[in-house]
């Protein structure tokens, strides 16, 4: 085997981006604090080919540097919006026929492993503050949570790491 190249990978231009198919999925920030796992965030959604990004609350918007180190100028292709509130959001979303799950530790979650996403189906995945979590008045509208599964002593993943995990289970799966 041997390493491709940049020049073999056949990226799209973030024009080509804009103007391509879309995974059915939508990221929701919920009051994320660190600008480098909201970055880490934009170049994840870009691998998978989500359709938007919801900053909302504090999460801070580009451009900002520590945003976009992480991001690597993904901010300039993946489509984004602030919004204030993330209940009126998820309101917003579901009016709109869009699946709103919250990826949140709680009683009754469904396990990620376990889930079956469904094709025709478009979903708002929701990703919560580092220390809080998912707001639980945003857990309470949603239509689902599913819970990462883990096996060691921490039980939590970074957010970014949770996005990853996520976007891969429902877009290839």
């Amino acid at each position: 085997m041997r390493k491709l190249k940049n020049s073999e990978l056949n990226r799209i231009s973030p024009k080509e981006y804009k103007e391509a198919d879309k995974s059915p999925v939508i990221v929701v920030l919920d009051n994320i604090r660190s600008l480098n796992n909201i970055g880490s965030v934009f170049r994840t959604s870009d691998a998978f080919m989500v359709e938007k990004i919801y900053l909302c609350g504090i999460t801070a918007i580009p451009p900002h540097k520590d945003i976009n180190k992480t991001a690597l100028g993904s901010t300039d292709s993946v489509e984004w919006e602030h919004v204030t509130s993330t209940t009126e959001l998820v309101n917003q979303l579901k009016k709109e026929g869009v699946k709103v799950i919250s990826i949140e530790q709680c009683e009754g979650s469904s396990k990620l492993n376990e889930y079956t996403f469904e094709k025709d189906e478009k979903y708002a995945f929701i990703f919560g503050n580092e220390i809080k979590g998912v707001n639980q008045e945003v857990i309470n509208q949603s239509d689902d949570v599913i819970e990462i599964p883990q096996l060691g002593t921490k039980h939590s993943l970074n957010i970014s790491v949770s996005v990853g995990v996520v976007l891969w289970n429902s877009v290839f799966k």
